[in-house]
């Protein structure tokens, strides 16, 4: 494994970045892959798989390349998938204790204790502490936010917390980090970076395609949206920057505290982390021609799970266009305001109208409002169980999953369109496994 990261190290390939990260021994700090600074020798050199392994080592992270803006490691690196998924709500949800994200995952605390010390080499209080102190250094160099607001968006309880862990983890203050940074206003702008390859073009097409009037804005170089997340409401804009492997992100917030779950669902939405060159290779053995295959290809996502019911419920058996008039319809008609900015309609909202004003069958009508009154009183629940709704079949639960979670392994194969796609290709969709979902919007992109 040292060799491979040796070769990597040395050929600062972006495709690795974010995949481990350097320490120096002799300097004491860790970099990212495509760090500009000389190579160091080999024999002065350690390898770690996250970052936050690295800050438990005793190294503090480079200045230069700055590995808290780095693209999280691949899910797929064999790391125990609970552990994998410990890790992402560690980071969605920083304010959260170790007791409450075991309860989250279905084990015991010192199960969950257990399986990162095994896996990692530290403990998930360790793991989570360097976390938080990576992102506030991300706010630190990138916003222009307070030291108190940057204490409480990366889950500490006051800037005197995030002073004191901030400097024992890497040795300096957080005013010190902060120094030079301009004032943006009340915008608050951040850089995520991805692994290339990024297809942008394709992504901004089937985005634009399907945007809600009011809620959605694309053009050729950005993508905005109105959201709702966790009762708080706010606004972004992605744009990518030519280049660079990154997106510029424009973000308002009523709530700097959900600012970690609103760029986890851009992340999400946006696909930033995903291994293109290992899913263009899974779709060539499944049969996809290699002259038809879409380089660079990502899993465009909806920003929540219940709007991408809507979608599917709202899309069965009717055009794309039609479907999409459908929801611009329904966001005017029940989706609120404050001034500014239009967003999508609650499911409360969705539940408590007629929807007469749809054009469509009433049975679908109904179909929808019981959607979003199971989506009221079972919150939480397992998307498969909207099978139990009147109207709801696999498909929709299936175009839920892939678009509303991001799921990358649903193949859609009752899709008319991929049925057609099959009639002409002899694809074997087993061997694109765990990457189906790819498999669907490739196929998509060839009709």
């Amino acid at each position: 494994m040292n060799t491979d990261f040796q070769q990597a190290r040395l050929s600062r390939d972006p495709r690795f970045d974010g995949t481990f990260f350097t320490a120096v021994k002799t300097t004491n700090i860790f970099c990212r892959s495509i760090c500009p600074a000389n190579a160091p020798l080999e024999k002065n050199v350690e390898y770690f798989q996250f970052a936050q392994q690295a800050m438990s080592a005793g190294y503090r992270p480079c200045l230069r390349c700055r590995p808290d803006s780095a693209p999280h490691s691949f899910a797929w690196q064999g790391v125990n998938t609970t552990v994998q998924r410990a890790m992402q709500l560690l980071r969605q949800y920083r304010e959260l204790s170790i007791e409450d994200i075991a309860v989250k995952l279905g084990v015991t605390s010192r199960y969950f204790r257990q399986l990162f010390q095994q896996h990692l080499g530290l403990s998930p209080k360790q793991f989570q502490l360097f976390d938080k102190v990576l992102f506030a250094k991300q706010l630190l160099h990138q916003s222009s936010l307070t030291i108190e607001d940057i204490a409480h968006a990366s889950g500490f309880s006051s800037a005197r917390r995030l002073q004191h862990n901030f400097k024992k983890v890497t040795g300096l203050t957080p005013q010190q980090i902060k120094q030079g940074q301009g004032k943006h206003g009340q915008m608050l702008t951040l850089k995520l970076a991805y692994r290339p390859h990024y297809n942008w073009q394709h992504i901004q097409r089937f985005m634009a395609l399907r945007a809600i009037a009011g809620v959605e804005t694309v053009t050729e170089n950005s993508y905005a949206r109105s959201f709702d997340i966790e009762n708080a409401r706010g606004w972004f804009k992605l744009i990518p920057v030519p280049n660079k492997h990154q997106f510029k992100v424009e973000i308002t917030l009523s709530n700097i505290e959900k600012l970690t779950a609103v760029i986890n669902n851009i992340e999400t939405m946006f696909d930033l982390n995903a291994d293109t060159h290992t899913i263009y290779t899974q779709l060539l053995k499944s049969g996809v021609p290699e002259n038809a295959l879409v380089t660079g290809l990502r899993l465009p996502g909806v920003w929540n799970t219940f709007e991408a019911g809507c979608r599917a419920i709202l899309g069965q058996q009717i055009s794309v266009k039609a479907a999409i008039g459908l929801l611009s319809q329904l966001t005017n008609e029940l989706g609120q305001t404050d001034g500014t900015y239009l967003y999508f309609p609650t499911a409360q909202a969705v539940a408590e109208s007629d929807l007469r004003f749809l054009k469509m069958p009433n049975s679908r009508r109904q179909t929808l409002r019981l959607l979003a009154q199971h989506c009221l009183d079972e919150a939480h629940t397992s998307v498969d169980l909207w099978l139990s709704i009147k109207g709801i079949g696999p498909w929709t639960v299936a175009y839920a999953k892939m678009r509303g979670q991001s799921n990358p392994d649903i193949w859609l194969d009752s899709d008319l369109v991929i049925k057609k796609q099959l009639e002409k290709r002899p694809i074997d969709a087993e061997l694109a496994r765990p990457w189906r979902s790819y498999l669907t919007l490739q196929l998509w992109s060839m009709a």
